[in-house]
Order: C-alpha cells, then structure tokens, then sequence
C-alpha cells in the first residue's frame, strides 16, 4: 500500500513543477507622427516595460514595423523576432513573432497570405484594401525539447470586411488540419471582430479560446481602447489545441496615464 502511494505521489510531483508556456498577443500600433503624444518613439520604453513584466516565452504582433522590432530587441535583448512584411519587404507591417532565444529555439518558420494565391507575397483578392498573412513558426523548447505550432495574424478591419475576414480564418483553419496532430498549436492575433462573430465560431469550431477556457482570468475582457485606456472590443484572442490552459491576463500596463499600444495585449499561460 505504501510503495502504491509513493508511486502516485512520484508521478504527481513532475505535473505540480511543470514548466509553463506563456504566450502573449500584442498589437503595436503602427509608427505614425500623427498620434502625437502617443507616437511610437513616446512609448517604445513603456512597450518594452510591458513585456519584460509580462515575460512571455513567445509573442505574436500586429502592425508591427522594423523599426519598431528592432527597437524593441534593442531594449530586450533577450528576444529576437522574425517575419517579413506583408508587402513582401520591410516597408509595411509584419507579423513580427518575437520568442526568448534563451527558452526557444525555431525549427521551421514561414508565411503565407490570405488570399486565393497564398503563396504569392502582397496578394488581396477578397475586396479588402491591404494584404493580410499569418506568420507562423515551428518551435522547440530548450529546456525538455517539447515543440508546439504558432501562428499569428492581423485580420481586415473594415466592417463591412467579414466575408474576407472568415475566408482567412477558413484558410488558416485549413492549413492547421494538415499539422501533424501530435503537436500543440497556438494561435494569437488582432482578428477585427468580435467573440459573437462567425469568425470567432469557425476558429472554435477547431481550437479552444484561452479567455473562454483558462481556470483562472484576470483584467477587462475587451482590449481594443484607441490609447483610452476604456476598451470597447474583445478583438484580440488567443487560440490553442493540444496544451492546457492554466490563466489568461488581459495586461492594461500605463504610465503617466499613457499606454503601450492602442490594443491591450493578452497574456495566456499554459501546460505544454
């Protein structure tokens, strides 16, 4: 009876000091002169803050521009970021997915665009204005070796763009059915609609929402604020398959009553 109890209790001590993941979505905001005090050069400082307090292992962002990646790693060493420009060069916005070079390693990476040619860079053919893509990557965790998918994108944000916006979740929901199923994936992004949408539905239809799932939650639910700090939206979600959530923040870091991004970012924690 004893040695059966000591079995138990040995095979529950791995599970109560098992490493976390945390994954983190953040839409930037991207680098104009017109948002006067809130212009990127007043807030990369209180940018980079955030994320060292929040300590994600990986993050996925959104209207990110070089300039503003590489001053980020500049202030946060510790990271490195990747993806490419979703005109094909670097003179708009990536997806930029930033990771801790010391807790991950990238195996595979890529992109594609949301269009009916995604393989062509740049490419629209669903009505919206701009190009759309997902950056994605294969990674590798130093410490044990486990690897899990991420994905990251940026949604149209017009309202009357739904029909595009659910046919770049069909496509990035098709692409995830060819992943090998033995491997975790996430999915962060700015999606430009809400929980209620048939976009949030066909993502849900495969993958489970963090905030939806995560035992433990914590900040406002919603997390578009237009630098007001009141938020309006719950645009910005975190999808998962194959890890187990343990929380979820939504992080309202400000200073002097300014903020890091137009967009609170969320923080999700998991079991990998």
């Amino acid at each position: 009876m004893r040695v059966a109890l000591l079995a138990v209790l040995l095979a529950f001590i791995p599970a109560l000091h098992a490493e976390p993941l945390k994954v983190m979505t953040f839409n930037v905001r991207l680098p104009v002169a017109s948002d006067g005090p809130n212009r990127w050069e007043a807030r990369r400082d209180l940018f980079a803050d955030t994320v060292r307090k929040a300590d994600p292992d990986v993050f996925g962002t959104q209207e990110l521009f070089k300039l503003q990646g590489d001053d980020t790693v500049q202030r946060l060493p510790q990271y490195t970021w990747f993806g490419r420009g979703r005109t094909g060069d670097d003179s708009d916005e990536h997806m930029g997915v930033f990771y801790r070079k010391d807790r991950l390693k990238v195996l595979e990476s890529g992109n594609f665009w949301l269009s009916d040619t995604p393989e062509v860079a740049g490419s629209i053919t669903w009505g919206h204005p701009l190009p759309r893509m997902v950056t994605w990557a294969l990674f590798q965790r130093l410490s044990d070796g486990k690897k899990f998918y991420l994905y990251d994108t940026h949604l149209p944000y017009r309202p009357q763009d739904e029909d595009a916006r659910l046919k770049g979740v069909t496509l990035i929901m098709k692409r995830m059915q060819a992943l090998p199923k033995n491997i975790p994936v996430i999915l962060t992004g700015d999606f430009n609609t809400g929980p209620e949408s048939q976009v949030h539905a066909t993502v849900a239809a495969q993958l489970k929402d963090a905030w939806d799932t995560a035992p433990s939650r914590s900040g406002p639910e919603k997390t578009f604020h237009n630098f007001t700090g009141v938020p309006d939206r719950r645009i910005d979600w975190i999808f998962y398959r194959g890890v187990t959530p343990l929380s979820v923040e939504t992080v309202t870091t400000s200073k002097d009553g300014r903020y890091p991004s137009d967009h609170f970012p969320v923080l999700a924690t998991f079991e990998l």
